[in-house]
């Protein structure tokens, strides 16, 4: 099981179920933001795509080169969100359209933005952008 599957915005924005959560994101500078987030699953989305069972990690990739990853027993464990709305308003683009990862639980650096693919590896070892430069992979919160 090792394909790619292509989702439009559309496809996944209506082809999910929606739900809504207030998570607060906290930010390594000290400062703290809550926000009423509403989007999917991201463990409906790997379910329907797909899950390799050597995948240990998942990797999302922005636009911009931007890149982090994640354990995926936390995303399916924890239910964790891929928002494409805040605070009832389309993400715009400043903040993150089409998707943005609410990673609850973690620092700010694992919240990706402009979210556009989205990758299973075996490779528990990855860095992202901020963790190839000495922040924590796990971005736990005290």
């Amino acid at each position: 099981m090792n394909e790619t599957k292509d989702y439009t915005y559309d496809d996944v924005i209506n082809g999910f179920q929606k739900y809504q959560k207030v998570v607060t994101l906290y930010c390594v500078e000290g400062w703290a933001v809550k926000i009423l987030w509403e989007g999917f699953l991201v463990k409906d989305l790997l379910n329907i795509a797909g899950i390799n069972p050597e995948a240990l990690v998942v990797i999302f990739h922005a636009y911009d080169g931007y890149s982090t990853a994640l354990p995926l027993n936390y995303l399916i464990n924890n239910d964790i969100l891929i928002a494409y709305k805040m605070n009832n308003i389309t993400l715009p683009a400043e903040r993150g359209f089409p998707f943005q990862l609410v990673a609850e639980s973690k620092y700010g650096y694992k919240w990706i933005k402009w979210i556009t693919e989205i990758e299973l590896s075996d490779n528990a070892d990855y860095l992202g952008y901020w963790e190839s430069r000495g922040y924590p992979s796990d971005a736990n919160l005290p």
